[in-house]
């Protein structure tokens, strides 16, 4: 079994090659909801009632340009000409209906997976020991032959906490995007495996986002999650994501009272959430809008969130 890894951070891109092994989890996966029963049994549904930020236009000197975003800063241009304004929104509950929400229905779905990793601070067993984990649980929740993990990254930082995030370190991310636009997802592959693109192209590509929580249940800034059969796809708002070296996009969203928010009520480290972000079958859900959002009957004693994304490129051809 072979394990290449390519780790992305604002400064550019950088590989290391894994030597192969066979993952120690426990194999085949036994389920693929939530099984905790002692905790779902008390804990009763709790739908959000909150705000979250969507695109509604770019701003500033940069207003005329296409919607973009500076993955490392510009002396005199702005970061971002994106403007974000808040709406009502309310967040239901899945704990307890997990196994209701499937990547291929709804573009997400939540996976009771524990890890033999638990405090993600070492970047070269984040990759030698966590990077395996996710490709055994994609490969078994998706059929995939083949996948590719192309970055990930750790939010461990308070919101409006000062200084330059750096993809070890960033805070929740408080509006509503999709990882990857269209064009960007096959760019991807092309990028990573240009030897490999034209054929892997050919079959099945979609690129998944592996969230998990880090050292407790998640209590501020939740995750919420958008079910695809509630999206327009005329709410998409490309959005330029420009690297030193390249350009890639991302998918802004232009609010709409039709959107359905899920998230996982107290998710524990031990559950992950699958959000899809690129599918290239037309008849499944093809992607998520996701955010980070404000529940206000948190406890305001509970930790700070903390969380891992992986994301991978999955194909159903080796």
């Amino acid at each position: 079994m072979e394990y290449i890894y390519v780790l992305s951070s604002q400064q550019g891109f950088g590989s290391i090659q894994a030597t192969p092994r066979i993952s120690t989890h426990p194999s085949p996966l036994p389920t693929r909801h939530y099984t905790n029963m002692a905790t779902a049994a008390v804990l009763a549904p709790h739908d959000v009632s909150t705000t979250l930020n969507y695109f509604t236009s770019t701003e500033g000197p940069a207003a005329n340009e296409s919607p973009y975003f500076l993955v490392q800063s510009i002396e005199g241009k702005p970061r971002t000409n994106v403007r974000n304004e808040s709406y009502p929104a309310v967040v239901h509950d899945a704990r307890g209906k997990e196994a209701e929400f499937t990547l291929d229905k709804n573009g997400f779905q939540f996976i009771k997976w524990p890890s033999v990793e638990h405090t993600f601070d070492d970047e070269t067993r984040i990759k030698e020991a966590y990077y395996p984990e996710v490709e055994e649980l994609l490969k078994q929740v998706t059929g995939a032959k083949r996948v590719f993990i192309f970055d990930h990254t750790l939010r461990r930082r308070k919101p409006g906490e000062p200084g330059e995030e750096s993809p070890s370190n960033r805070a929740p991310a408080a509006n509503v995007h999709i990882d990857q636009t269209y064009e960007a997802s096959v760019n991807r592959v092309k990028h990573h495996l240009p030897k490999d693109a034209d054929r892997l192209l050919k079959s099945r590509v979609r690129i998944i986002n592996v969230w998990r929580p880090i050292a407790n249940p998640v209590a501020h800034h939740p995750l919420a999650v958008s079910d695809w059969r509630s999206l327009d796809e005329k709410d998409l708002v490309p959005t330029r994501l420009v690297y030193p070296d390249r350009e890639g996009g991302v998918y802004g969203v232009r609010y709409n009272p039709n959107h359905r928010w899920y998230y996982l009520a107290d998710q524990t480290p031990d559950e992950v959430t699958l959000i899809k972000c690129y599918d290239s079958e037309e008849d499944k859900a093809r992607l998520t809008p996701h955010t980070a959002f404000e529940d206000t009957t948190a406890p305001k004693d509970a930790p700070h969130r903390q969380s891992i994304e992986v994301r991978a490129l999955v194909f159903d051809s080796e």
